[in-house]
């Protein structure tokens, strides 16, 4: 199911820094009429409008808070495209005696978020003609790596609600892409000490990409294709079947 965001109303979570700034520049810079920016509260949205200008709507949402999800929702009810970026990392190792703990955490934003967002936009885009949802997932959902085992955990688990999704909001006419980035030179790697990293527009303009194309993979960066490489015919035979 192809797609193309010009002229379309937009909205990014998380998207005052890192991956999230990046995905808002690209889509203005590809044609997007609007960006609701979603931040977890509205100050960190307004150098934002400062630098992109009055088409960037800053609109509160906090994984941690559902009502927000909801509210936004409400507030953003032209929306098209919904890019569902938020995320956590903590990545306790899984003798840690807080492990369980630090796991409920990342399970909260980065799945249950996942979900409340889904269940929130589902009805805005199938009445503004069906659009497309993109979750930011990672590599991390296709291996674990020694040092914090939560975090894929996490991440498997909301790419495995993503593939769900996917055939949910197929029957309203929504594209559905799960996005896999590997090391991205963002706040969130510089403090899980990731050095060798890729530039955040290369996972923005892949998205831009790939809706296009009308895939429902997205390995955009290095390391991300290095993954796609050996993960491609699994991918295709099985889950894109």
């Amino acid at each position: 199911m192809t797609y193309d965001i010009t002229n379309k109303f937009t909205l990014v979570t998380g998207a005052n820094r890192g991956i999230g700034k990046a995905i808002v520049e690209s889509f203005l810079q590809h044609g997007a009429s609007k960006v609701y920016a979603g931040v977890r509260s509205l100050d960190k949205g307004e150098a934002l409008v400062v630098e992109f200008g009055e088409k960037v709507v800053p609109i509160e949402i906090d994984y941690d808070n559902p009502a927000s999800i909801k509210g936004a929702a409400e507030t953003a009810g032209d929306v098209q495209v919904v890019v569902s970026n938020a995320g956590v990392l903590i990545g306790a190792d899984v003798m840690d005696e807080d492990v369980i703990e630090q796991f409920q955490t990342e399970l909260n934003i980065n799945v249950y978020g996942l979900i409340r967002m889904a269940q929130a936009f589902a009805p805005v885009l199938k009445r503004n003609g069906g659009g497309a949802f993109v979750q930011i997932n990672s590599i991390a959902s296709l291996r674990s790596f020694p040092g914090f085992a939560t975090y894929p955990a996490s991440k498997a688990a909301s790419y495995s609600f993503t593939q769900a999704i996917r055939h949910v909001f197929e029957e309203q006419g929504t594209a559905v892409l799960s996005v896999h980035p590997g090391p991205i030179a963002t706040d969130m790697a510089a403090a899980s000490g990731l050095e060798d990293t890729d530039p955040p527009d290369v996972v923005s303009e892949g998205i831009i990409e790939a809706l296009k194309e009308g895939d429902f993979h997205l390995f955009p960066d290095r390391m991300a294709k290095d993954f796609e490489k050996a993960y491609h015919n699994f991918a295709e035979g099985i889950i894109e079947a």
